[in-house]
């Protein structure tokens, strides 16, 4: 066993045996929560839908009494798909709205744009999805998917389910499709697969000419071997990709696509049809069978006055995110930032998968890994999954550069780049 997984068994031991306590406080005012969604733009058809599920918890959390005595106010703003209006925005909800947390972003490019303004003025963000890792910073919980939550488990699945040997990483051009493809050429390559049986291919945001594009993946799939294209495609680029996909008649058991940025309510938008056995890499399902999930559906399409209105893996997210907030501002009888962030580590809530998810030292969470198929009503069923959850890795085992680092926001640490190979910090962030 490494170093680094030695350390960070170890530091899953100590956050298991934590206990949290709670505190009341009661006050006239309200406590403001920030929303930081793109509502226009390219990622408005995936970003939308998670402004409305925060505005559903909190609702449904006032419902309950609020917290510390105090109603909840969502406090909502639109970035609009633009990355530096982003950190703007952010700005202006810490420093003008006067929000205690803000739970929003989608794009790395956009978290990325508003890190220097959480650190600034320390305030809290909540991050809710998948992302390439390398970073773990003071002031972010990221509450999606690290690569080895995702990317990596995906990639083992088609090896060894598929017989997949040759490999399309198709991605949009920025950071999460580009450093997570880093990622997995390093770990093919550690694992046999010879260079020229990866194909890497960049668009741009709102990529909408995908003929010759897709062309080219039948082209790289007609050498014979068993071929996969892994998907880091996002926003409303993946509605013409999958219909020419059909057009060009890729079906899923010639060339199976397996997407990270797809989900249930990308789908909603798409003729599914042709669409049938292709495959997303998620940790949360709407199709996941177990009563807390159901009540969760329930309450989304009765807050959406929609019985159309589906549920997707950023949203449960935002679910797990919001009640290890609650939790922690519960359990340090306060909203201010030093205590949360304290407060926080080693909070653990229920997800809507199965168990509980826990917040661990370097700001990610434990979560389940799932594989599902699309289905003709634009569903997925679950092919594969974990046997229990996965503690979320900030640093890559397979770059050079990040296999000895780890994250511990515990004093007196409080590192996100600590080297358990020399034993030094390499600073305060990523």
């Amino acid at each position: 066993m490494s170093i680094k997984a030695r350390a960070t068994g170890a530091l899953l031991a100590a956050i298991l045996s934590t206990t949290a306590f709670h505190g009341a406080f009661a006050a006239d005012d309200t406590i403001k929560v920030g929303i930081l969604h793109s509502l226009s733009g390219t990622m408005a058809i995936s970003e939308t839908t998670l402004k409305d599920a925060m505005l559903m918890l909190i609702e449904e959390q006032n419902k309950k009494g609020g917290l510390l005595g105090k109603k909840l106010e969502a406090v909502v703003v639109d970035p609009a798909s633009d990355w530096p209006l982003f950190a703007e925005k952010a700005r202006e909800l810490v420093s003008v709205n006067k929000v205690s947390a803000v739970f929003g972003c989608w794009t790395s490019v956009s978290r990325k744009s508003v890190l220097p303004v959480f650190e600034e003025l320390n305030s809290i963000l909540f991050y809710p999805v998948q992302y390439e890792g390398e970073e773990s910073q003071r002031n972010v919980f990221y509450t999606g998917a690290a690569p080895n939550q995702q990317a990596i488990p995906a990639v083992d699945y088609l090896a060894e389910n598929e017989g997949v040997e040759r490999w399309v990483l198709a991605g949009t051009d920025y950071v999460y499709p580009r450093t997570t493809n880093k990622i997995l050429e390093a770990y093919l390559i550690s694992k046999g697969v010879k260079p020229e049986d990866i194909m890497v291919n960049y668009t741009p945001f709102g990529h909408s000419d995908w003929q010759t594009i897709v062309s080219d993946i039948k082209k790289f799939g007609s050498a014979g071997k068993k071929t996969a294209v892994v998907s880091t495609i996002n926003g409303d680029a993946n509605v013409p990709f999958y219909k020419e996909l059909g057009n060009q008649g890729v079906k899923a058991e010639d060339i199976p696509v397996v997407a990270f940025s797809v989900g249930e309510e990308e789908l909603a938008g798409l003729d599914t049809g042709p669409l049938v056995g292709h495959l997303a890499a998620w940790n949360y399902f709407q199709s996941v069978d177990n009563p807390a999930n159901a009540e969760f559906i329930k309450t989304w399409k009765a807050f959406t006055k929609n019985d159309k209105r589906v549920t997707n893996d950023p949203m449960e997210a935002h679910y797990i995110g919001f009640a290890m907030w609650l939790k922690a501002v519960e359990k340090a009888g306060t909203t201010d930032t030093d205590a949360v962030l304290d407060a926080m580590i080693g909070v653990s809530v229920p997800n809507l998968s199965g168990g509980f998810s826990t917040m661990m030292p370097n700001h990610h969470i434990t979560k389940p890994v799932l594989i599902g198929e699309i289905q003709a009503d634009g569903q997925f069923e679950t092919v594969w999954q974990t046997s229990g959850l996965v503690v979320g890795d900030e640093w890559s085992d397979f770059l050079p550069d990040s296999k000895d680092l780890i994250a511990d926001w515990r004093k007196p640490m409080e590192c996100g780049n600590f080297n358990v190979a020399t034993g030094k910090c390499g600073g305060k962030g990523s």
